[in-house]
């Protein structure tokens, strides 16, 4: 199968989903939960560490790969909470908030977004946050952590990982616009991502294994970097990226 968008038998159910036999889990807590990434791979993973319904009291009701599948599934389901990746086909978490901005904005019936994401870049979390997400967490966080984390942003609190509160505070501390880095604006999502992780000194297979893609494509983001960026080597990037502070 493709990777399409996805909905459990409960999409589209409303507000009545939420009770029954699943909402039992987690001390009388329920949660409905959309998924998106366009990792299938991640997706799965998620779902079987959070998705035991009458452990945690989460229950995801759809998944979805890019942008387009998510404002379809999210608007048919109306979950609580979408866990949301920043880096998306067709326009990135930032798309999909403001195209969901109606559904943040309903005061009966809001659906609240928590970005769960590799990067931990700066502007991806304050982008995301300016956009209405109510949280921002990585994809290293743990299984419980994460369960606390949904019901968190679904009571209206807002969540961090450590550290990343500190960009958010001090953006909106700040009066002035951050300046536009024309070098760092042709470089994809993708590409971003994978420059970090060089810059950090991760290996190529490493980098295949966190972003779930292969060491070939890894090899193609980095060439596509250098190009770009007018740059010889790993090691004149990573001096690049630590002097714009993206490590």
């Amino acid at each position: 199968m493709s990777d399409a968008t996805e909905t459990n038998g409960t999409a589209g159910a409303g507000e009545g989903a939420g009770s029954g036999a699943a909402g039992g889990g987690a001390g009388g807590r329920h949660v409905r939960v959309v998924l998106v990434d366009d990792h299938r791979m991640f997706r799965t993973g998620v779902q079987a560490e959070i998705g035991q319904t009458a452990e945690t009291g989460v229950e995801v009701v759809g998944e979805a790969a890019d942008v387009d599948q998510a404002v379809t599934v999210i608007t048919a389901t109306r979950p609580e909470v979408v866990l949301l990746d920043v880096h998306l086909p067709g326009g990135g978490g930032v798309e999909v908030l403001r195209r969901c901005a109606a559904l943040t904005a309903d005061a009966e019936r809001p659906v609240r977004f928590l970005a769960l994401s590799v990067s931990d870049a700066a502007e991806d979390v304050i982008g995301v946050i300016r956009g209405g997400a109510r949280g921002y967490v990585t994809k290293t966080i743990t299984g419980i952590d994460l369960v606390d984390s949904i019901f968190r942003v679904q009571e209206g609190d807002a969540v961090f990982s450590p550290r990343l509160a500190g960009f958010v505070l001090d953006a909106f501390a700040s009066t002035d616009a951050p300046p536009v880095d024309e070098d760092l604006d042709r470089l994809t999502q993708r590409e971003r991502e994978v420059l970090r992780l060089i810059a950090r000194g991760y290996a190529y297979k490493e980098i295949a294994k966190q972003l779930f893609i292969s060491v070939k494509t890894v090899e193609s983001h980095v060439s596509a970097v250098l190009r770009k960026l007018q740059l010889s080597n790993r090691h004149e990037l990573t001096r690049w990226a630590t002097a714009r502070r993206l490590v």
